[in-house]
């Protein structure tokens, strides 16, 4: 099974790897829930380059959304000396990303076969993470503030029975997620499903108080929810 446009294809697996690279990368340095709440700005984004790249119509409901969801990402930004947070910067980078992969395949690689920008996407995990691997024995990893983010910087370690435990755990986990949304879209009305996705911003919020002791203040909070909401606008126009 070949790439109809091998290039454009490349050009997707590509910037859904930097996706997922930058997203993990703010998660050592970020709450759970700002984390995602951050990443879910991606239907405000998907909807504004619909409008800029393929002439879709946004109207008031996804303007009003657009604007929300700027609203939302300021306050968990706090873009004032004091409370402003770098990082949070990565996983908005991530839904940009996500959402021009997803503008690609609609108007480039509309024609493939999903099978072959899936393992178009597995190849390029696979290429990124020689190359990352590839540079960082030859230069060397960069200054100790940034081997916080282990998984890009950090040494090579062995495995035991509990790390091989948790990636089966792991990899249980994604199974069941990506089949169970699958079903749901097939099943269900989209914008209906893709509401209830959003129940992934409150469980992070949740999980990162109770596993981690993170506490959010009612600033980030009030963003979060104008982040959700702006989402759902999104979705439903």
């Amino acid at each position: 099974m070949v790439p109809r446009r091998l290039g454009w294809v490349a050009l997707r697996s590509l910037m859904l790897t930097l996706m997922w690279v930058a997203y993990y990368a703010a998660l050592p340095h970020l709450a759970l829930g700002i984390a995602a709440a951050a990443y879910y700005t991606l239907p405000i984004f998907i909807t504004l380059f619909a409008a800029l790249f393929i002439g879709d119509r946004i109207g008031p409901l996804g303007w009003g959304a657009i604007l929300l969801g700027f609203v939302g990402v300021l306050l968990i930004l706090k873009p004032e000396a004091e409370g402003f947070n770098g990082y949070a910067l990565l996983p908005l980078i991530s839904a940009v990303l996500y959402a021009l992969a997803m503008i690609l395949t609609r108007t480039k690689c509309r024609e493939e076969h999903p099978l072959v920008l899936s393992l178009g996407l597995n190849v390029s995990f696979v290429v990124i993470g020689l190359v990352a691997t590839f540079l960082i024995a030859i230069v060397g990893a960069p200054a100790d503030d940034a081997r916080i983010t282990s998984f890009l910087f950090g040494e090579w370690s062995a495995m035991g029975a509990t790390e091989w435990l948790s990636m089966a755990l792991l990899a249980a986990a994604v199974i069941i997620g990506s089949v169970g949304a699958a079903l749901a879209y097939q099943v269900g009305p989209p914008a209906t499903v893709a509401t209830f996705d959003f129940a992934y911003v409150g469980l992070a919020g949740i999980w990162g108080i109770v596993f981690f002791g993170e506490v959010l203040d009612a600033v980030t909070i009030a963003g979060m929810v104008l982040i959700v909401a702006a989402g759902v606008l999104a979705l439903r126009r």
